[in-house]
């Protein structure tokens, strides 16, 4: 859901030195979306003592991470992308183009959850801070985090993180 404003047809822009990434969507693993393919992984949320699977998709390049989730219709109940920045700073998404109001989870490089941003709304182009400096945002559907308990301070692995 989330990419650096700085595709072809947006244009880069920064707002007080932060990136702004697009809310956006993307296809599954291994297939296309608008030309853009992504690779499947999972991961695993600790909250609550209970260990939460989800599917994602990676976002780890710059067309992967501007494309997000843009467009896409419907996502699984256990479903997400992950947006990988490789080191920590801060980053900012907005909703454009995005059909489905969307939890947005920062995380930090040790996968510690450092903010939740619950149901973003779908088109909206009002941004959406990361608050401090992430190295990842998982993208899941708006409400599960509340529903699930997944809070700040929860800890995420998967092998981007420290804690793999």
């Amino acid at each position: 859901m989330a990419s650096i404003l700085g595709t072809r047809r947006l244009g880069r822009r920064t707002l007080f030195g932060v990136p702004f990434l697009l809310a956006a969507g993307g296809a599954c693993a291994q297939s296309e979306n608008d030309g853009v393919k992504f690779e499947r992984s999972s991961l695993v949320i600790v909250t609550g003592g209970r260990e939460l699977k989800f599917e994602i998709d990676m976002a780890t390049t710059e067309p992967q991470r501007e494309h997000g989730l843009m467009f896409r219709k419907q996502l699984g109940a256990y479903e997400g992308m992950l947006f990988d920045f490789f080191q920590e700073q801060r980053v900012a998404f907005w909703m454009k183009n995005t059909l489905i109001p969307l939890d947005m989870v920062f995380i930090a490089a040790d996968g510690t959850v450092r903010h939740v941003h619950a149901n973003a709304v779908p088109m909206s182009t009002d941004t959406i801070p990361s608050e401090a400096p992430v190295r990842a945002v998982l993208e899941i559907n708006g409400g599960t985090a509340r529903m699930l308990g997944i809070k700040v301070g929860d800890k995420v692995r998967h092998a981007i993180f420290n804690n793999a």
